[in-house]
């Protein structure tokens, strides 16, 4: 004899019911909600079920497990990430596509370290790694192109990812600061004394301070890649395609 809808309600692990309204969309919009308040790993597939109130199962049935969950949360992330006129030149091609996704990436944490472990297997990025690989082949890099994409991408994301892990680990980020800083104040090397000044002073403080200390060395990471490749591309024989240097 089957079971009644009452007593396979019973029998789920999680004890959650159906839900015949819920949609794919749905749950991976409560899955990013979930990453943006705690890390793209500081959730489970059950926590998700019992914010939806559902069975784990179904959210199997819709979505799949907790790697196909995540990837439809990366994508989401990056779908509202907008690619630049591919008429800029490489370094504002870069600038416009880079600097808005620190905001945007950094607002989910685990984003970027997933990023730097599996990006290139997400179709949704194929088109801009396209049009990032060929303004920077335009610009004269040549079959040094890919090289000098995964520089900008990989520099700027890692700086993201440290944060979040930072914030994954020890949960308390400024506080973690504050103690590395009263160390450090107790040496009498000069090195030592800038490097507290410069790389960790800024990060103790009030939010909106850490904020912009967090944005300032964002850039400065992004501005010494590309300064950094400006000078690679002016060592490199000169290109068939005229560079727009």
């Amino acid at each position: 004899m089957g079971q009644t809808e009452g007593e396979r309600r019973r029998t789920m692990p999680d004890d959650a019911p159906f839900h015949v309204g819920l949609t794919p969309e749905r749950v991976v919009e409560e899955a990013a909600a979930m990453t943006r308040e705690t890390h793209l790993l500081g959730w489970t597939v059950r926590d998700l079920a019992r914010r939806l109130d559902v069975a784990a199962s179904v959210l199997y049935h819709h979505v799949g497990g907790k790697d196909a969950i995540v990837r439809r949360v990366v994508e989401r992330v990056l779908d509202a990430i907008p690619v630049p006129d591919a008429a800029l030149p490489w370094q504002d091609w870069f600038r416009a596509i880079i600097l808005p996704s620190r905001e945007i990436i950094g607002a989910h944490p685990g984003v970027a370290k997933w990023l730097l472990m599996h990006g290139p297997t997400l179709t949704l990025l194929v088109p801009t790694v396209e049009h990032g690989v060929a303004t920077l082949q335009r610009a004269g890099f040549g079959d040094r192109a890919a090289l000098a994409y995964a520089a900008l991408l990989n520099n700027t994301l890692a700086a993201v990812a440290m944060g979040d892990d930072r914030r994954l680990v020890e949960d308390d980020g400024p506080r973690d600061h504050a103690a590395m800083l009263a160390q450090l104040d107790e040496s009498d090397s000069p090195a030592i004394t800038l490097i507290a000044a410069t790389l960790v002073q800024p990060f103790v403080g009030e939010t909106e301070q850490v904020r912009a200390a967090d944005a300032a060395y964002f850039s400065f990471i992004l501005e010494t890649t590309i300064a950094g490749l400006e000078a690679l591309l002016a060592s490199l024989p000169a290109e068939a395609v005229p560079a727009e240097r």
